[in-house]
């Protein structure tokens, strides 16, 4: 079986090679990189993001759709994040799309996002009005040539794998950040996997730990600090059908983050 490659997940910067210059010093072919949709879209030129990677030698796996006003927690995420969020809807909408025509433009082939906190009740309004608005920019993405992969984390692994299947689109794929799915109390990872796994299409290597009560969130740490067994999930990923790429992330910046990826590289390696 053929090695999974290792990739970063990186931002956008003011020079777009500077983005992946850092990937490329760390040896690392591949990266995911994350955009807000409003900034994205008001400013992004594709064709100098598409020759920044192409000067770095980097491929470009994923690009992360993320909007502005979203609260990552389990307190006031609900109301505020992705498309499940009602009062974001409509303008949301309109944003994926023109980002997912500049993705286009850049020849990336896969979106990916957090939808927001799905309802676990298929018979909660809000559900069947999300489903609408996923269904229409997952059509979208078809049309430009593309899957859309849902992030997972903030909601039950059966929920999602539901809504996949009430969708019933073909370029529908899970990014996996195996993490989330701790840091919002939702599952177990390994669980998460015999659920869903044929669907994981991408890959956040990120650890962390599970919240207590009072806390809205768990915590971010370094790979093989946290709760998420890589040594046995990435080879249960590649029996399921997984071909990677294993995109590490890292929620801080500076030297440390520079250290920690390069731990979390040797750390990951034995199971690529």
């Amino acid at each position: 079986m053929e090695r999974l490659k290792l990739g970063l997940i990186v931002g956008l910067r003011e020079r777009p090679e500077e983005s992946f210059a850092k990937v490329a010093s760390l040896g690392i072919p591949t990266c995911q990189v994350g955009a807000q949709a409003e900034s994205f879209v008001a400013r992004s030129e594709p064709l100098e993001i598409r020759k920044a990677a192409e000067r770095t030698g980097v491929e470009i796996s994923c690009f992360f759709l993320g909007f502005e006003n979203q609260v990552f927690n389990n307190k006031d995420g609900p109301a505020t994040m992705g498309f499940v969020a009602p009062a974001y809807r409509e303008k949301r909408l309109s944003l994926a799309k023109k980002f997912s025509d500049l993705v286009k433009e850049i020849g990336v082939k896969t979106i990916a996002s957090h939808v927001g906190f799905i309802p676990d009740d298929e018979k909660d309004p809000i559900y069947a009005g999300f489903l609408q608005v996923m269904g229409e920019f997952i059509d979208h993405c078809k049309r430009n040539g593309q899957t859309f992969c849902f992030e997972t984390g903030q909601e039950l692994p059966s929920t999602l794998k539901r809504t996949i299947l009430d969708l019933g689109r073909e370029n529908v794929g899970i990014n996996l950040d195996p993490a989330n799915l701790i840091l919002y109390g939702k599952a177990n990872p390994l669980d998460a996997v015999e659920i869903f796994g044929e669907y994981v299409k991408g890959f956040h290597a990120k650890d962390g730990l599970w919240p207590n009560r009072d806390e809205a969130l768990g915590k971010e740490t370094p790979l093989g600090q946290g709760m998420v067994r890589f040594d046995l999930l990435l080879p249960r990923l590649k029996k399921k059908g997984f071909t990677g790429p294993v995109t590490i992330e890292r929620e801080i910046s500076g030297p440390q983050q520079i250290e920690d990826i390069r731990k979390a590289i040797e750390l990951l390696r034995p199971y690529l």
